[in-house]
C-alpha cells in the first residue's frame, strides 16, 4: 500500500522546497484544441442561425390542413379555428400516425368538432326548410364553399364537403370520433349503428378507421390527471425543494464542527429509514393476504394507466421489500468490512468541511454551473426544434380512383387545377402530406442535427470541467497552505477561475472533447439498436450489447480520469495529457488507498444525500397522503400522489447533489494532495507533512 511499490507507474514525487500549492507561473496549454473549440462554437452559432432562419416551430405547435395552413394561429384566417377535421376518418389507419403523417383525405381547420350525426345529402335536401342545419354542416366544408346549386354528386366528387360527420372529441388539436365502450360494445354517441343516406355504418368501422383512438383517449385522461396534480401541488413541490436546500446547508455547516457525528448519524438514519421501509412493505404485503385479486401476477395484469392498481397487489410490495432488504444488507456489510477505512474517510471529510468553511464562496459556484448548463440545454433544444421544423411543406396527389397513376406524386396546389394530373384524374386532390424537401440544405439536415447533438455534449462536459478545475484550484490552495488561513489567497475561487480561463481553456476543451466523442458514439449505438431491433438478429443484438457495455465503461473511466487530470492541471498547470498521465500514475501507485479510501468517502457522501432526500421524501409522503393532522386541510387531493412525490424527491436530490458535489470535489482534491503529500514529505523539519493532525494520527505519521 505504500508509495514506490509500483515502479512501472513512474517515480514518486520528489521533495520541492519551492512548491507552495497551485503554481502561479504557468503558460497556456493545449492551444490547438482551444482554437478548435472556438471554431466549433462559431460553427455552432452559424448552425443555430441557419436553423432559426429556415425553421418554423409552428409546424410542431399547430396542426396543418390540406392547404398547408396552420390551425389556430393568430393573425391568420384560421385564428378562431384551432382543430383539424378529417373529411373521412375511415381512410386513416391510426390516430398515432395522424400526428406525424398525413391521412389520404381532405382536412380543414374548424372552430369546434362536430357534436352530432349528419350527412351532406340530407343537409342539402332540407336546406330550405331547416337552414340552421345546412349552416351547421357548411362549417365542416372547405372554406368559402356555399354553393347550394351544386349537386351533391358534384360536391362529393370535388371533395368540397365531407360525406357525413359524426360526434367527435378534440385531442392534440385533431377531431377524433367520440368512441366509447359499453360492456365491450363499441359505440358512438350511445349508438352502435347509424343510417346515413340509406347506408348503414357501424361504430366498429370507425374504430378500425381510427385504430388506437381508445388508447389515445385513455392516455389523454392520464395526462390531464397528471397535469391537474401538478397544478395543485407545484408550489408544495417548490416548498419541499426549499426545505431540501435548507437541510443541505445545515448539514454542510454542521459537518464543519461535528463531521464524525453527522457521518455516523447519516449512516444510522439511512439504515433506520430502510428498516422502516422494509417493515411498511411487509405490513402492506401481509394486509393484502386473502384479499380478492391481490395475488394476480404483475406480468398477467399488464400495463395499467391507473398505476394505483399495482399497490393492491402483494407482488408489488414483495418486490419493494426485497429491493430494500438487499440495499440494507449491502450497506451493513460494507460498514462491517470497511469500519477502519471509514475512520480515515471521516477525517478526510472533516478536513473537507474545514476547507469549505474557509472557502464558503465555493458553495455558490454550483449555481453558476447550473445556469451555464441551463443555457446549453436551452440552446440545444431550441436549435433542435428549429432544425426539425426547417423542412418545407410537401404536397402529394390523393385519389380514390385506383386507376389513377398519379397517386402519391408530388404536386403544386397553386397550379394543380390546370395540371395534366387533374385532367387525367378528375377526383384527385393536391393536399399537404408532410414536411420535407430536396434542396441542398435539406439533404444535409441530418448532419446539422448530428452536429447539434455533438456540440451539446461538448459544451455540457466543458461546463462541468470548468467547475471542477475552478473548485480544485481553490481547495488545493487550502491544502498546501501550511499556516491556514494565513498562507491562503484572499479569494481562492476567483484566483482559480482566473487561472483556468486564462491558461487552460484548451485543456478543458480537450478533455471534454474526448468525452463528447464517446457519448456521441453511445447515442449512435442506441439509434442503431432501435433500427435493428425489429430484425430479430441475435448476433447483431449481442454485438451491439457488448459495444454499448464497453462504451459505457469507457465513459465512466474517462470521467474519473478527466476529473483527476483537471485537479493536476489546477495545481501544476501542465497540459491535459501530461496531467492525465501524472494523475493516473499517482493513483495507480496508491491503488489500494484509491479503491478503498476514496470510494468509501464517496459512499459516505452518498448516504448524506440519501438522508436529505429520504427526510424530504418521507415528509412529502405523509403530506400528500393526508397523514399530517395539522396540515390535513392544506394537503391537495391528487389522482396520483406518487408523481408529485417522485418529482419532489428528484428535485431534492438535485439540490442536495449541488451542495455535495462541492464536497465531493473538495474530497477528491484533498485526497490527491494527500497522496502527493505522502510521497513528497516524510515528517522531518525539512519535509513536514501538510495533512491535518487527525489524519497523521490515523496513519501513524507525525511531524518531528
Amino acid at each position: 500500500m505504500g508509495t514506490g511499490d509500483h515502479p512501472e507507474f513512474g517515480e514518486p514525487k520528489k521533495f520541492d522546497a519551492s512548491f507552495k500549492g497551485p503554481i502561479a507561473n504557468r503558460s497556456c496549454t493545449d492551444v490547438i484544441c482551444c482554437l478548435l473549440f472556438v471554431v466549433a462554437l462559431v460553427g455552432y452559432f452559424i448552425v443555430g442561425l441557419v436553423a432559426w432562419t429556415h425553421g418554423d416551430p409552428r409546424k410542431v405547435i399547430y396542426a396543418t390542413d390540406s392547404r398547408g395552413e396552420f390551425c389556430g394561429q393568430m393573425g391568420t384566417t384560421n385564428k378562431d379555428k384551432p382543430f383539424l377535421f378529417y373529411f373521412n376518418i375511415l381512410k386513416c389507419a391510426s390516430p398515432l400516425l395522424l400526428l406525424h403523417l398525413q391521412c389520404p383525405t381532405t382536412q380543414i381547420c374548424v372552430k369546434k368538432c362536430p357534436d352530432r350525426f349528419a350527412s351532406f345529402v340530407t343537409a342539402h335536401q332540407i336546406r330550405k326548410w331547416e337552414p340552421e342545419k345546412w349552416k351547421y354542416y357548411l362549417q365542416f366544408c372547405k372554406p368559402g364553399f356555399n354553393d347550394s346549386a351544386k349537386s351533391p354528386v358534384e360536391v362529393l366528387r370535388d371533395q368540397d364537403c365531407p360525406t357525413f360527420i359524426t360526434p367527435s372529441k378534440p385531442f392534440s388539436q385533431r377531431c377524433f370520433p367520440a368512441l366509447e365502450t359499453n360492456k365491450g360494445v363499441i359505440m358512438v354517441d350511445n349508438k352502435t349503428n347509424f343510417n346515413l343516406d340509406g347506408s348503414l355504418v357501424n361504430a366498429t368501422q370507425l374504430l378500425e378507421g381510427a385504430k388506437g383512438a381508445n388508447e389515445v383517449r385513455d392516455a389523454r385522461e392520464v395526462v390531464m390527471k397528471i397535469f391537474e396534480d401538478y397544478t395543485k401541488s407545484w408550489y408544495w413541490i417548490l416548498i419541499g425543494m426549499v426545505l431540501a436546500l435548507v437541510l443541505s446547508l445545515i448539514f454542510v455547516l454542521l459537518m464543519r464542527f461535528i463531521a464524525k457525528v453527522m457521518v455516523w448519524l447519516s449512516i444510522l438514519l439511512v439504515i433506520a429509514a430502510l428498516g422502516y421501509g422494509i417493515f411498511h412493505c411487509y405490513m402492506e404485503y401481509a394486509s393484502l393476504k386473502g384479499v380478492q385479486g391481490s395475488d394476480i401476477n404483475i406480468k398477467d395484469l399488464g400495463f395499467q394507466t391507473d398505476l394505483r392498481v399495482y399497490l393492491h397487489l402483494r407482488q408489488t410490495w414483495l418486490a419493494f421489500m426485497i429491493a430494500q432488504i438487499i440495499v440494507e444488507v449491502v450497506i451493513i456489510l460494507l460498514l462491517i468490512f470497511l469500519r477502519k477505512r471509514i475512520a480515515i474517510a471521516i477525517a478526510l471529510i472533516k478536513e473537507a468541511s474545514r476547507a469549505i468553511g474557509y472557502i464558503m464562496s465555493s458553495l455558490l459556484y454550483p449555481l453558476i454551473t447550473f445556469a451555464l448548463l441551463l443555457f446549453c440545454i436551452a440552446y440545444w433544444a431550441i436549435t433542435a426544434v428549429y432544425l426539425a421544423t426547417s423542412n418545407e411543406a410537401v404536397y402529394k396527389v390523393f385519389a380514390d380512383d385506383k386507376n389513377c397513376n398519379h397517386t402519391s406524386k408530388t404536386c403544386d396546389p397553386k397550379t394543380f387545377i390546370d395540371s395534366i394530373i387533374k385532367k387525367g384524374c378528375a377526383e384527385a386532390q393536391c393536399s399537404f402530406a408532410f414536411y420535407g424537401g430536396e434542396s441542398y440544405y435539406h439533404r444535409y439536415l441530418i448532419v446539422f442535427q448530428f452536429y447539434n447533438v455533438f456540440l451539446f455534449f461538448w459544451l455540457v462536459n466543458f461546463t462541468i470541467a470548468l467547475g471542477e478545475i475552478i473548485l480544485a484550484g481553490a481547495f488545493a490552495s487550502y491544502y498546501w497552505a501550511f499556516n491556514k488561513p494565513a498562507d491562503m489567497p484572499k479569494f481562492p475561487v476567483m484566483a482559480s477561475m482566473g487561472r483556468a480561463l486564462r491558461y487552460h481553456v484548451g485543456s478543458l476543451a480537450f478533455g471534454s472533447l474526448i468525452l463528447a466523442i464517446v457519448q456521441t458514439i453511445r447515442v449512435l449505438l442506441e439509434y442503431i439498436d432501435q433500427k435493428v431491433r425489429a430484425a430479430q438478429n441475435k448476433v447483431a443484438k449481442f454485438i451491439l450489447s457488448c459495444m454499448k457495455c464497453c462504451f459505457w465503461c469507457l465513459e465512466k473511466f474517462l470521467k474519473f480520469l478527466n476529473r483527476n487530470a483537471y485537479i493536476m492541471i489546477a495545481i501544476y498547470g501542465n497540459n491535459f495529457c501530461t496531467s492525465a498521465k501524472n494523475a493516473f500514475f499517482l493513483l495507480m501507485r496508491n491503488i489500494i488507498r484509491v479503491v478503498v479510501l476514496d470510494k468509501v468517502t464517496d459512499f459516505l457522501l452518498l448516504l448524506g444525500k440519501l438522508l436529505i432526500v429520504g427526510a424530504v421524501g418521507i415528509l412529502g409522503f405523509f403530506f400528500f397522503t393526508n397523514r399530517i393532522s395539522i396540515l390535513e386541510d392544506k394537503s391537495p387531493t391528487l389522482n396520483y400522489y406518487w408523481l408529485p412525490l417522485m418529482t419532489l424527491m428528484v428535485g431534492s436530490y438535485l439540490v442536495a447533489h449541488g451542495f455535495f458535489s462541492v464536497y465531493a470535489m473538495c474530497v477528491d482534491t484533498l485526497f490527491l494532495c494527500f497522496l502527493e503529500d505522502l510521497e513528497r514529505h516524510d515528517g522531518s523539519p525539512e519535509k513536514p507533512y501538510f495533512m491535518p493532525k487527525e489524519l497523521m494520527e490515523l496513519l501513524q505519521k507525525k511531524n518531528k
